[in-house]
This record gives C-alpha cells, structure tokens and sequence, in this order.
C-alpha cells in the first residue's frame, strides 16, 4: 500500500487513474508553459528562517477570508470539468471542503450543477465562480440560481475573455463533447476504476448550462456555444454591472498588474485574487507569487488580497501569507486528490497541507496565523 506524505503522491497516482486527456487538461498551461512552472518554481526560491526554544504549544492556523472564519487560511478554487477527474467530482470536493472548515469554490464550468452541489451539501453556503458570457440573460439567471443556492461569494474571473492556447489540449482532442479518438478510446480502456465510476454517474455534462440555455440541451450543441460566447469585450462597466446583481461578497480573479488592482479596489469588490489563470492564460506572464508583494504594496490597506498558482504544500500557504496574501487557492492540488482517491483524497490532501503549514509556521517560531508576516522569510531570497 503507498503511503501519501504529500501532494506529488497524489500527482502521480492520478496520473496513472484519470484519462490522459483530462489529466493533462488540468496539469497543463498554455504555449510553452513556463508561467505554469514558474508558478511552483517561484515558490521554491523563497527560503524560511528558522527559530528556536519558543514556546510551540496551542498552535492556530484559524484565520478569516472575506469576514468569514476558515480553519486554515486555503480555499479550494474553481476548476473546470471536474466532475470529469472523478465521477462526483464537484461533490465530492464541496462536501470534503465542507467537513474540513474551508471554503470550495464551484466553476461556471462544473460537470455538477448549482443546485446539485447545494443539495448535497445540505444547503451548506458555497461560492461560486462566474465567467461572463455574451447570452447576459443567461448569466443573470446564472447569478440569481448562485443566490438560490445561498452561495455565500461570487468570484468573477476576469482573464479568461479570449482563451489561451493549450497545447496538451489540441493534441488529445479534448472538446465538448470530448472527441473519442482510437487512442483516447484505449486510453480509457486503461483506466476501469475511472470508468466504471462515470458509468454509474448520471453526471456527465456541464451541469450549469445544459437544459439552461435556449438550444443547448445536450453536449452535441455544446461546444458550438461556448467557443462563441466568452465575451472579448468585458470590461470594468460589466464588474459594476454583475456587483449591483449579485449584491453580495464578491472576489475578482485574474488581478496581476498593480494598476488592475487600483481599478479592482474602486470597484468596490471585497477581495482580489492574484492569479494567472494556473499558467493557462498568457504564458510568459508573471508568477503569481512574483507579482503578489507589488500588488500588496499598491491596495492590500484598503482591499483583501488572496492568490492562486502554484500552491503546492502548506510551506507555500505560508510563504503567501507571509507576503501579504489573507489567503490561498489550491486547484491542481485539489484534483490530483480527486483523480487518486475520490473524496477522501480531497480530505487528505487539505490534511497534507495543513499539517505541512501547522509544523512549518511552528519551526518559524509562530503559534499563530495571525502574526506570520515577511520576518519569517530570509532576506534576499523572496520578490518585493
């Protein structure tokens, strides 16, 4: 039997489990993918100082995100067709989120609806991701069944109007529906575990959008509708428009550049996300962690600031807190531990990564998430 320590056994065992084509559409970026390394090489540079004799008794890693308590400072983020690394898969990630005390974050783009997350989680209070799409009918009944659902943020991302080229993508011919290739065909046949859990679930398209958009009442029509609706010509005046609708907290996704956030914070929204869409958008671009001191340094006095990209264990949490971030999104991670072991490796991940972050803020010489700040971090080694 493996013993799992940590997320790259997770990696590796989803790797042998999920089809290749929706392996790679979550552990892939765009182009080249050096923003996607980068994302966790980054990490890496960033060197902890260790203390000694402290008292390490009654640690807390209890914090807040957008006002509202989480057990540590980690929520899981939207990531698209994840019903589709293990049957369930929205579910099982809302429901594991759930019992652990963070937050789980569901994507416009879910295999498993709004409504379908909400009633297995017994009405428990969700968020919800939104892309903004041309049919504005659609995303106005789109934000209200988030309402109906008692999603208790909506998290708009903003970098995703036209799509960034992924290679891994075109190569396996991953689509809406997917296309099922000779070779992807035995690639399944590779995978039973996979196959017979899809077999048994009923759930299998976008959830959000099949049966709620005039035309669109099976997978065949889907793919011609979204490849047409991601919106090019978003803007602030949209973010202004969809905050009035919705009219609860909201989170604004895609922030890199410091003159993106001073226009995020006059917007009004409560929190911004540092993030690079995991790599798959502008590849090139910043890591998040690279760019999260700057922006901190730019709003982080007047709005809430969290990141995303590249969060591979909880010394990362850490060094993002450190650096300003209230809080941190975890979405590769998350679905590895989906595609390995269902719902209980959504758990057992959120305990790697506390634990990691629980004895490392302790060796750091805190007992508390609340006083980690860049003291903890060697001089020299971390981006400002």
């Amino acid at each position: 039997m493996t013993v799992i320590t940590n997320v790259e056994d997770l990696r590796v065992i989803a790797k042998k489990r999920v089809p290749r084509m929706f392996y790679d559409y979550a552990d892939s970026g765009s182009w080249t993918e050096s923003t996607y390394r980068a994302n966790e090489s980054d990490f890496q540079k960033i060197k902890l100082r260790q203390r000694i004799l402290i008292n390490m008794e009654h640690r807390s890693t209890v914090t807040k995100m957008i006002g509202q308590p989480v057990a540590m400072p980690v929520a899981i983020a939207p990531t698209g067709m994840t019903g589709m690394q293990h049957a369930d898969g929205e579910i099982l990630g809302a429901q594991a989120a759930k019992a652990f005390g963070i937050p789980f974050t569901l994507s416009t783009m879910s295999i498993c609806s709004i409504e379908d997350v909400s009633k297995h989680t017994g009405g428990h209070p969700f968020w919800f991701q939104l892309y903004v799409m041309k049919d504005r009918d659609f995303i106005e009944r789109l934000i209200d069944r988030a309402k109906a659902a008692n999603c208790s943020a909506l998290v708009l991302t903003l970098d995703l109007q036209i799509l960034g080229q992924r290679h891994k993508d075109l190569k396996n011919g991953l689509s809406a529906p997917p296309k099922l290739t000779l070779a992807n065909l035995i690639n399944i046949a590779t995978k039973p575990r996979w196959a017979m859990g899809m077999l048994g679930t009923p759930r299998r398209q976008f959830g959000n959008i099949v049966g709620h958009v005039k035309g669109v009442t099976d997978m065949s029509r889907l793919s011609e509708w979204t490849s047409s609706q991601f919106d090019p010509a978003l803007n602030w005046g949209d973010v202004e428009w969809i905050k009035k609708r919705w009219g609860g907290k909201l989170i604004l996704k895609g922030i890199q550049d410091p003159e993106d956030a001073r226009m995020a914070l006059n917007s009004g929204a409560d929190a911004l996300i540092v993030s690079n869409h995991g790599g798959r958008q502008l590849d090139g671009a910043n890591s998040s962690i690279q760019s999260l001191p700057g922006i901190v340094d730019a709003v982080g006095k007047q709005i809430e600031i969290h990141m995303d990209g590249g969060v591979r264990s909880g010394q990362d949490v850490l060094k993002a807190r450190a650096l300003g971030a209230q809080g941190c999104y975890i979405g590769r991670p998350f679905l590895y531990a989906l595609g390995a072991m269902g719902g209980p490796g959504v758990t057992k991940v959120l305990e790697i990564l506390h634990k990691e972050l629980d004895l490392t803020m302790a060796f750091c010489g805190h007992t508390d998430i609340e006083t980690v700040d860049k003291s903890i971090l060697l001089p020299g080694t971390y981006p400002t």
